[in-house]
Order: C-alpha cells, then structure tokens, then sequence
C-alpha cells in the first residue's frame, strides 16, 4: 500500500457497515494503472478526489487524461475484542494499520431494526455508540501500551548511562502509559518538540489523527430524531478528543455507487440522503492532516497533485518526483481562477498573473504549478 496518496485506515466493530462503505468507495474507485506506485490489493480502494476545478483546467487545456488526486481507503479486517492479543485477525489488522496516515472508524447509529422489521444484529446485542467507540479504542490502546512498554525495556541500559535522548524519551514514554491507563488516546497527551521527535518514531496506531464515521440508516430519520441526548454525547465526546465526524449512510452510499452526476443526486434524495457521504469524509480527511491540492495542466494531461499545506515549491515538486527537490531552479505559477478567467497562459502572462517563484515559494492550495528542473 505505497501511493503516494493518503491512506485513510477503515476500522469497526462487526454490522456497523464498514463493508458496505467499502464496497461502495471500491466502486467508486480509479484505475490503479494510472497510479503506478500503488499496490494492488483486494483490501484497498484508491478512490479519486472530487474536484471541479480539475475538470474545468483540462477543459481549459483540453487534455487527453485528467488525473484527480487520490485516497487509498484500506479495509482493515479483524477488529474486535482483543484483536490486541490476536483475537480476529489481530496481528494483520495491526500490520495494516500502522501503514496508514489516519483512522477512520465507522460506529453504527442506525437502530436494531429497520422500517421494514429486518433485524440487523449488533455483537454486542444493543445500539451504543459511545461502548464501540471505547471497544476499538481500547484495543488500539492496549496494542500501543505494548509498544512503549517494550521500548521502556529497550532504553533501560541507555537510561542508567543518563544518556540525555534516552532521559527524554523516557519522559514521553511515561506519559504514554499513563494516558493509556485512562483509556486515552496519545493523539491527545501533550508533548513538548524533543519528545514529540521521540513518540513519532514509535509508529503509535492511537497518535494518529481519527476521524469517526456516524453510519446512519438508509435515510429513514434525520438525527434530530433519533435521541438528541446520546447523540450529543456522542459528538461531545469526539470533538473533545480533537478528532473529528461525519455523518454517512453507507447503505445508500453502496446503493449509489453505479450512479453519476444528476441521476445519482436525483435517486439520493428519494431515498432520504442528504450529502454525499464519501466525498464528506474525503473533504473532512484532508481537513484534518492539514493537506492541500496543486495542479498541472497542458495537452497531454492535467493533475491534481496532494501536499501538505505550507510546503515550499521544491518539496511541493516531490509529489511528481523525488527528484525534483534537488533539481529544482524556479516554478511558473498561477492561481487557476487567474488562468481560467485570462483564457489562455498566454493572456494569463500579459495581464501579470503568471508568476515566476524561487525555492522559498509556498505553493498554495489551486495554484496551477509549471516545475523548471
């Protein structure tokens, strides 16, 4: 699973329609062959980023490929209790978690039963969001704690030549375990810069930033209806961890997904829906790793490319090639409403809107970059 795209990891407790959302991501889905760097894997969905903006800059250019940005969803089996210790699939879970940027967990909303009567279990017998929530995050929790403890064991000899890097490691460590001991996350235990270059090396599954799927039901109630108490809870206690949600109803995102345009709008509000559910996750992940879209356009293709927000144009540069850091001697830029509103490059440049940037340019989100190496 090496793209270079963000990898968004999809966990959850059994029925709550982690499956049907996956099917319904895989469906809409890009082809791999355009993204060479990608593995191919029945547990993995590249799907493309939506984005009017690409399509109206190869119109502008009328290119022979447009090629949108990317996410890789990964469908992590094997999460339930003790997945930690290896129940389930819990070593492979563990493996294919670590890989990913961030961590989208899918907690069912939707009630035991349908309108229709059909019953759809859940494994722990009853609707409660808030327990699964604790249910995963524990398990995550407990693979973590695992990880620092070992670490601590590593660094003791370090620690007794008071060693400084290990002095300081250790400090985060310690702070590590105790907020596992609470049952907290460690994307929410404070660090200070030293440590913080420590805890990243670890690799931690719960360092990672979540986002949290509400997997409502089928469009049959608004989430006013359903008890406003618990699902203020719910979201309280979300947003208090500094993670963020979306609400999604994966049934009929998978129902939608051999639809486009208009018609798909058309059959979503007959059946309740409100917003697309996926492209609300996409948005809302690169909300939160802080990442940004730059593009390039010509005949024979034009691209959306990710970075991270606040990169310079010679690392912006690296999402085409790694190459293109050390080789890099200035950018042409444009921002693309700029370019579309001059009507041609040409036009763009007479009226002083093409610019050209050194090294210490950050390339900003819809600038249309030209990379001269």
């Amino acid at each position: 699973m090496s793209c270079s795209s963000l990898a968004i990891g999809i966990v959850g407790l059994p029925n709550v329609g982690k499956s049907t959302l996956f099917n319904a991501l895989t469906k809409k889905g890009v082809p791999a062959e355009n993204y060479p760097f990608c593995t191919i894997d029945p547990s993995v969905g590249i799907v493309a980023v939506p984005d009017e903006r690409l399509w109206e800059l190869s119109e502008f250019s009328k290119s022979a490929k447009t090629i949108p940005a990317v996410i890789e969803f990964v469908d992590i089996a094997g999460l339930v209790k003790g997945a930690s210790k290896g129940e389930g699939l819990g070593n492979k879970f563990l493996a294919n978690i670590r890989e990913v940027d961030a961590i989208f967990e899918m907690v069912r909303i939707f009630p035991l039963k349908s309108e229709k009567g059909n019953e759809i279990i859940h494994v722990y017998g009853d609707i409660d969001p808030l327990r699964d929530i604790e249910v995963i995050n524990l398990e995550l929790i407990l693979a973590d704690l695992e990880t620092v403890s070992k670490r601590r064991n590593n660094i003791v000899k370090d620690l007794k030549k008071n060693d400084k890097e290990a002095i300081i490691e250790d400090v985060a460590l310690v702070k590590l375990e105790v907020a596992f001991e609470k049952g907290e996350l460690a994307n929410t235990v404070e660090f200070n810069e030293k440590e913080i270059e420590k805890v990243k090396m670890l690799n931690l599954l719960t360092m990672k930033p979540f986002i949290y799927g509400l997997n409502k039901r089928g469009g049959t109630q608004n989430l006013d209806e359903m008890n406003p108490e618990i699902f203020k809870e719910l979201t309280d206690y979300i947003i208090s961890t500094g993670s963020s949600y979306v609400v999604i109803d994966a049934k009929i995102e998978e129902e939608l997904k051999d639809f486009e345009g208009e018609e798909k709008e058309m059959f979503r509000k007959e059946m309740g829906g409100d917003d697309d559910g996926i492209n609300s996750l996409i948005t809302e992940g690169y909300k939160l790793l802080g990442l940004d879209t730059y593009f390039t356009t010509g005949e024979d293709e034009t691209r959306a490319w990710t970075i991270k927000k606040g990169s310079t144009a010679p690392v912006a540069g690296m999402a085409i090639h790694t190459d293109f850091k050390d080789k890099f001697i200035r950018a042409e830029v444009v921002f693309w409403k700029d370019l579309l509103s001059a009507g041609s490059y040409h036009d763009a440049r007479l009226k002083g809107k093409v610019r050209t940037e050194g090294k210490d340019y950050i390339v900003k989100n819809g600038d249309v970059v030209e990379f001269k190496i």
